[in-house]
């Protein structure tokens, strides 16, 4: 039944303006409307049902009587308007009620019309403020976004900052340490002038004693040196071997710990979505019985309303052609329908409580629809923050394996280093040894050759003087030349020591073993000779 169909039954079962008599006659011809156009088009819409029965319930009751003289004054007094050019005065009553038709169909249109734009009205500022919410919240999605980012670049210029800062601490210690050995070689090296001018005389007289525990050093260090070697070799092989042995296990345990989490974590998820999905799927299904059964009841309900009205028309049809001759039965009948329309009205206020109670289902649906809405949101939310973990994790790995590679990188090079000076060293040491032995020798040579020429000459005392003068400059130069070569193979080794011991300084510093390192401080090989341990002090004898 349509909207603008409801003013015809309002129309239909309106009651007389005039008297009780032409009230009388009016109700009969509207009740022979009604009939006819219930008859054409019945109400399917349990709404327009419900509108129907109220109009019953409006329109049935008897008017109350007036007296016909108060009706009289009242005709005359009322102003006669014009409508379509004729006077309401001069209008049929089929005229006036179309008229009164007409002008409720359109009020009836308008209220329409206004119940519409209401409701667009509330739609559309409904929309506006949820998109007005969404765009709030993406505005402060996009500042948080922003904010991490600035806070990101900002510890990443602080760490450039950091590394900058150690380079440029490194480079300052290491100038500070060349200006130091610098320094240090120069002092040292007037003092050691000194202390060899002072030690010339006792060296000519241990010459032969130190000769032999050269030779014999010699042969002792040698061995010395091939079994370092060896047990360097030895404890380098060993610790490479245990520190690829303990990355291995180290790798192997974490990899197994990542797959058990992300196995469990997987598991998990996939045991709560299946749990979430059974539970709203029950709710689900059992909301859509409800609803079907509640349909299935109303529409029942409304065929038999349905079914009685038209056995209730059929009758009235039966009963239509006596009604003019009837017209006291026909006031029984009336009241017979208006106890019947009481009798109507429980079951209209029953199904009125139904359609109560299936809207607060509905609304119960609808809050548990939001809900599985709400708790798929959470879980992209968290499948979101799980795989920025996971990414996280790579990135931390990547980064852990960069920095193991610097670490080994670095160790190479330093290993590597250590091995060079190591071995400049002792190949300047080996060289120094020999020169010195061969000076030994030859100084040797020559004495017992200037021996056998001083005793085969019979020279004169001056002359002896002379050749024993120039001889003892010779010696001198030689025993210089020997001075300085010892001097530089004993500066050598206290560099050797001093890189040594900065760099076992700095292993302290990072937190790196210092038996890592596998490099021990050479020791010096003329006797009497040892090494400074301060940091201006380079070679120095005891006192």
């Amino acid at each position: 039944m349509l909207a603008q169909d409801r003013p015809v039954w309002r129309s239909c079962i309106s009651k007389g303006s005039t008297s009780y008599e032409q009230s009388r006659i009016a109700d009969a011809q509207n009740k022979r409307e009604l009939c006819k156009f219930m008859a054409n088009s019945l109400p399917t819409n349990p709404a327009d049902h419900i509108f129907l029965l109220a109009v019953v319930e409006e329109g049935c009751e008897p008017p109350k009587k007036k007296k016909s003289g108060k009706g009289k004054k009242s005709g005359k007094a009322k102003k006669s308007t014009v409508v379509d050019g004729v006077s309401t005065e001069e209008m049929s009553k089929e005229q006036l009620e179309e008229h009164i038709v007409r002008l409720r169909e359109e009020l009836d249109r308008e209220r329409e019309e206004r119940n519409y734009f209401q409701l667009e009205r509330d739609k559309i500022h409904t929309f506006w403020e949820i998109t007005r919410r969404q765009l709030d919240e993406k505005k402060s999605e996009l500042r948080n976004k922003d904010r991490e980012m600035e806070e990101a670049e900002e510890r990443h210029q602080v760490e450039i900052k950091v590394y900058k800062q150690k380079v440029k601490h490194l480079l300052y210690e290491h100038q500070n340490n060349i200006s130091e050995l610098k320094a240090e070689g120069s002092v040292t090296m007037k003092l050691a002038q000194k202390e060899h001018r002072a030690q010339e005389g006792d060296l000519r007289k241990d010459m032969r004693t130190l000769k032999v525990e050269l030779k014999e050093q010699e042969l002792a260090n040698e061995m010395v040196v091939k079994n370092l070697k060896l047990k360097q070799d030895e404890e380098i092989t060993r610790l490479r071997n245990d520190f690829e042995r303990q990355v291995r296990e180290i790798e192997a345990k974490y990899d197994k710990k990542m797959r058990v989490l992300r196995d469990e974590l997987e598991l998990r998820r996939k045991t709560e979505i299946h749990e979430i999905e059974e539970r709203k799927n029950g709710q689900i299904n059992a909301l859509m019985k409800n609803h079907e059964k509640a349909f299935s009841d109303i529409k029942n309900y409304y065929n038999d309303i349905t079914l009685n009205n038209l056995a209730l028309i059929n009758s009235l049809k039966e009963q239509m052609e006596d009604m003019k001759k009837k017209e006291d039965r026909m006031e029984k009948e009336m009241q017979d329908l208006q106890l019947q329309n009481k009798r109507l009205v429980e079951p209209l206020q029953k199904a009125r409580e139904d359609v109560g109670e299936l809207h607060k289902q509905m609304d119960n649906y609808e809050q548990d629809k939001a809900s599985l809405v709400s708790t798929k949101a959470r879980l992209k939310l968290t499948d979101k923050e799980l795989k920025d973990l996971q990414w996280e994790h790579e990135v931390l790995e990547q980064r852990f394996s960069k920095v193991q590679a610097e670490r080994d990188e670095l160790y190479k090079k330093f290993t590597k280093a250590i091995q060079d000076v190591q071995q400049k060293t002792g190949f300047k040491n080996l060289l120094l040894e020999r020169k010195l032995l061969a000076l030994s020798d030859t100084l040797e040579k020559k004495e017992a050759q200037l021996n056998e020429v001083l005793s085969a000459s019979n020279l004169d005392p001056n002359a002896l003087t002379i050749v024993t003068r120039k001889l003892e400059d010779v010696l001198d130069s030689k025993n210089n030349a020997i001075k300085d070569l010892q001097y530089e193979l004993a500066r050598v080794c206290k560099a050797h020591n001093d890189l040594l011991r900065t760099y076992e300084a700095k292993l302290r510093a990072f937190g790196i073993p210092v038996e890592e390192l596998g490099f021990k401080p050479l020791e010096s090989m003329v006797a009497g000779q040892a090494f400074g341990q301060g940091t201006a002090g380079l070679v120095s004898v005891p006192t």
